[in-house]
């Protein structure tokens, strides 16, 4: 993409925490900075990206040009990257997958969007994938009630992005869209353990009034639980039909954001 492009999607996404207009409305961004392997200077470009368990992949289309971006290069001298999520933003890692792994996982990609075959074909190279994984990762500045808001409004996206990707499905149910799921699966079964672990504990030794919200709070988490265990097997099931897999996102999507938003309303106030 014209760098005046690019830098047209890097304002609106940064101004609108990842919020995009246009062709990429909808889409799965983030803003992926590098260090230039000649010049040294940061290097900023909006990506697309598939999530993949504890890391994320991007894959070095450039649009079907014949030669790699000028992100893959940099990363190919210095791994270390910088990622933006509109939410949050990390330390990463890179590495460039090879082999039977690069395969696998590009079909995978091209199940779910045919778009990355036609870039393939016309560039006339093998696009090379990348995996990202978060090496610092912190929350946002500011108090942690506001950290907690921003793990939500997390989740409330990977939801919200989901749903617009099984709507969008064809009759079989895409392999990476199984991992997407899966992949918000785990994170909210390592947010809420976290939050049982360690938060609740704390707020209870504070707060001992809050130990009605705290145990509404933890009944709430098991539900969540139950319900995502029946999703994960559903997505484990051969012949899932994309129907039946949004009837349960959405019905985990309408668990989940009031259990949020309940969290949100009684504990910020004390996490603040």
């Amino acid at each position: 993409m014209p760098m005046d492009f690019n830098q047209q999607i890097i304002d609106e996404f940064r101004t609108n925490k990842g919020e995009v207009g246009g062709p990429f409305e909808g889409a799965r961004l983030i803003l992926l900075t590098t260090t230039g392997a000649r010049s040294g200077a940061p290097h900023t470009v909006p990506l697309g990206y598939l999530p993949d368990g504890d890391r994320i992949l991007v894959i070095a289309s450039a649009g079907g040009s014949p030669r790699h971006p000028a992100w893959y290069h940099n990363l190919r001298a210095d791994p270390r990257a910088t990622v933006e999520t509109g939410i949050f933003t990390y330390q990463a890692k890179a590495v460039a997958l090879e082999g039977e792994e690069r395969d696998r996982v590009f079909a995978r990609a091209v199940e779910l969007d045919a778009g990355w075959a036609a870039y393939e074909k016309k560039s006339g190279r093998t696009l090379p994938v990348v995996a990202l994984t978060a090496t610092d990762f912190a929350p946002p500045a500011g108090g942690l009630g506001d950290a907690l808001i921003a793990m939500h409004d997390n989740f409330r996206r990977e939801l919200d992005l989901i749903r617009r990707e099984v709507r969008a499905s064809g009759p079989r149910l895409a392999a990476q869209l199984r991992v997407n799921c899966l992949t918000m699966c785990q994170g909210l079964h390592v947010h809420h353990s976290r939050e049982d672990g360690h938060m609740f504990p704390a707020i209870a030794d504070r707060y001992p009034e809050a130990a009605q919200v705290l145990a509404r709070l933890r009944d709430e988490h098991e539900v969540i639980a139950r319900l995502l265990d029946e999703l994960q097997t559903l997505l484990r099931a051969d012949d899932v039909a994309p129907a039946d897999l949004l009837a349960e996102v959405e019905r985990l999507t309408r668990e989940l954001e009031a259990h949020l938003d309940y969290e949100e309303q009684q504990l910020v106030p004390l996490l603040n």
